[in-house]
């Protein structure tokens, strides 16, 4: 029995219509979805008529049904992954399963499509042309260890962030960093209340401190000048 394949295919993190004609072409055509919440999965597909059966693969599973995923794609199963939002692997399940498949010499396909921090970047106005994603810091253990490492970075810095702690992140920063320290938070990026909101750490807080954010969070911050 020939091997299957592994398709990684990112979801709109936002406004639906961003999914490409060819995320669709391939959902349709897999034996099998894997969707980190399929309620959340399954608004998509029934809003493009996406009939393939879906299961659950999110961090709370993914380590004891590994193996057994990889075994029925190497028996020639065709699946796809797809994660609640954006790109699988970028902060979401996806990374383990690549990294056995190519183990098994399994054939891996990562289609382009929406991820947010690009979009946030680019919105900045800050650098673009070098930066390094840090995804989540730390929520404890080694979150100042971490911060003041980055106080040296010269590339831009781009992180994801919840609404309920992106005051606590920006006052760290500002604190390791410099109030005067350039930076951008986008949030709810292609949704109907999509803002960038741009200026120094220390008005950014100063902002948020009075006006606490919702919705998914991207925080872009300058690198330290040399």
């Amino acid at each position: 029995m020939s091997s299957g394949k592994l398709f990684l295919v990112p979801t709109p993190i936002g406004n639906l219509k961003d999914m490409t004609f060819r995320a669709v072409e391939v959902l349709k055509s897999v034996d099998l979805i894997l969707a980190e919440d399929t309620r959340t999965s399954g608004v998509l597909l029934k809003h493009y008529q996406i009939a393939t059966p879906t299961r659950s693969y999110h961090m709370y599973n993914e380590h004891k049904t590994l193996d057994s995923w990889v075994k029925q794609i190497a028996q020639g199963m065709h699946l796809a992954l797809i994660s609640d939002a954006g790109t699988p692997g970028i902060s979401d399940p996806g990374f383990l399963l690549s990294r056995e498949c190519i183990k098994n010499g399994i054939e891996i396909e990562c289609l382009p499509g929406a991820t947010a921090f690009v979009p946030a970047l680019v919105n900045s106005g800050l650098p673009s042309d070098r930066f390094c994603f840090e995804g989540f810091l730390p929520v404890k253990k080694g979150r100042q260890t971490r911060i003041r490492e980055l106080s040296e970075e010269n590339r831009t810095m781009i992180f994801y962030e919840s609404p309920h702690r992106i005051l606590k992140t920006l006052l760290q920063l500002r604190d390791a960093f410099g109030e005067a320290r350039k930076a951008s938070v986008s949030r709810e990026i292609s949704k109907l209340h999509e803002e960038t909101r741009r200026g120094s750490l220390g008005e950014l807080a100063e902002h948020f401190e009075q006006h606490p954010p919702k919705g998914e969070i991207v925080l872009v911050v300058a690198g330290k000048e040399k």
